[in-house]
């Protein structure tokens, strides 16, 4: 009996060694991916200009950029540089240091010295130029909104708020919070 119990001693070893080897490798193995995902991005393009035209082939806007990288892990885009020219009258310009595209482009995160520019008409009409530090727009519906401090300056008129809300098809702009400024009249004195 001890010659038998001997010699099973290392057939049961084994087994139990292979049986721990298996388990170690599917714990190590595992489907599950361990850690955080890598943000590498998948494309990038220097000197970027997209040309953005609506569904009668008018060119509705114009973007271009220093760089555009591409983020596959989440599908985000980040723009430096941008510079955005909606092509109606008057014409609108929207500038800033960086921008951040959403996964389907319909909101774009404007970073850092955001000014929109409200070209004038023709008929002596000045720019309306808007200051703020974010400006989040909406491309496609031409409107945009922040809750950051903002300034508007029309000619000599220069208006303050804590946030607004613009939509460039009424040309519409609605300043939030505490808002103060000076208007100034371009009227002359009637004899």
């Amino acid at each position: 009996m001890k010659d038998r119990a001997t010699s099973i001693f290392p057939l049961f070893m084994l087994l139990l060694l292979a049986a721990l080897t298996f388990w170690l490798s599917r714990v190590i193995q595992s489907d599950a991916p361990r850690g955080p995902l890598r943000h590498d991005p998948d494309y990038w393009a220097e000197g970027v200009k997209l040309l953005r035209f609506d569904i009668n082939g008018t060119l509705q806007h114009t973007l271009t950029a220093e760089k555009l990288l591409h983020y596959p892990d989440d599908d985000t885009t980040i723009v430096t540089r941008p510079h955005v020219t909606y092509h109606r009258q008057p014409p609108v310009e929207i500038a800033a240091r960086m921008a951040y595209i959403g996964r389907d482009g319909k909101e774009v995160d404007l970073v850092d010295d955001v000014k929109v520019t409200r070209h004038g008409a023709k008929d002596g009409v000045p720019s309306t130029t808007l200051e703020s530090k974010t400006l989040k727009i909406f491309p496609d519906e031409e409107k945009g909104s922040t809750g950051d401090p903002v300034t508007i300056t029309r000619g000599s008129s220069v208006m303050h708020g804590t946030g607004l809300e613009i939509d460039n098809g009424t040309g519409i702009t609605v300043l939030r919070g505490r808002v103060s400024g000076t208007i100034h009249s371009n009227r002359t004195k009637t004899p």
